[in-house]
């Protein structure tokens, strides 16, 4: 590993021990968030630039390091600027910190991880570039795929960084909004689990699957086609 690898991994390391050392997660919960609603839109009736400049860096932060916390800082999106602002702010930031995710796997791991394991990060390539976009689309309709692990993944493939970002963008779009809804309804909230109901779970992940579904078809037909030409 080079010295720039080790440099950037070294802080990298020391961002996210700090996080832990000094507990600042426990800021980011659903309880710290009710308590601080009226302070934080206070700061925002008086300093509204400021505010969505230290939120946008926050969440590029959170997300970029891989840090617990993206579903409240979504949720404080909603509180904070409203769905049309809030959904603007959080599906930009959340795509940027999760392309820096993406780029920092790639940059530090995706050679050590190659040399250990070319054969199984083969297929996961090869499913790359069978369905393309299709492949991380799909992944980021489905809820039960965690956030950081399809950012780190996705940086140990072959998929271009463009388009990461924008498959990324369209395909959290969705979730950010629900999130983001839920947000401005915070005071009604009780949990995080009663954002996702089964059946709208059920239909991200049908939405999630139907890309691949429908490029599978027209594959099939394509093929039938060209093969009956041949005949």
């Amino acid at each position: 590993m080079t010295s720039t690898r080790i440099i950037l991994l070294f802080l990298i390391a020391s961002f996210i021990a700090a996080f832990f050392y000094f507990g600042l997660g426990d800021y980011l919960t659903l309880e710290a968030l009710k308590s601080q609603q009226a302070g934080i839109e206070n700061y925002r009736a008086t300093h509204p630039i400021l505010l969505v400049v230290f939120y946008t860096l926050l969440y590029i932060a959170m997300t970029g390091l891989s840090l617990p916390g993206a579903s409240i800082l979504t949720l404080a999106g909603g509180a904070i600027f409203g769905v049309f602002w809030g959904t603007v702010i959080v599906s930009f930031a959340s795509t940027i910190g999760a392309t820096l995710a993406f780029l920092a796997a790639r940059f530090l791991f995706r050679e050590s991880v190659e040399a250990k394991f070319s054969d199984r990060l083969q297929a996961i390539n090869d499913g790359v570039k069978q369905e393309g976009g299709f492949y991380l689309f799909s992944l980021r309709l489905v809820p039960i795929f965690p956030f950081f692990m399809i950012n780190l993944l996705m940086g140990l493939t072959t998929i271009k960084i463009s388009t990461f970002y924008w498959v990324s963008q369209v395909g959290m779009l969705i979730g950010t909004v629900v999130y983001v809804n839920a947000g401005t309804q915070l005071a009604r909230l009780d949990s995080l689990a009663g954002i996702l109901s089964p059946a709208l779970l059920a239909s991200l992940v049908l939405l999630g699957i139907l890309p691949i579904i429908t490029k599978k078809i027209m594959n099939n037909i394509k093929e039938r086609e060209f093969n009956n030409s041949r005949v």
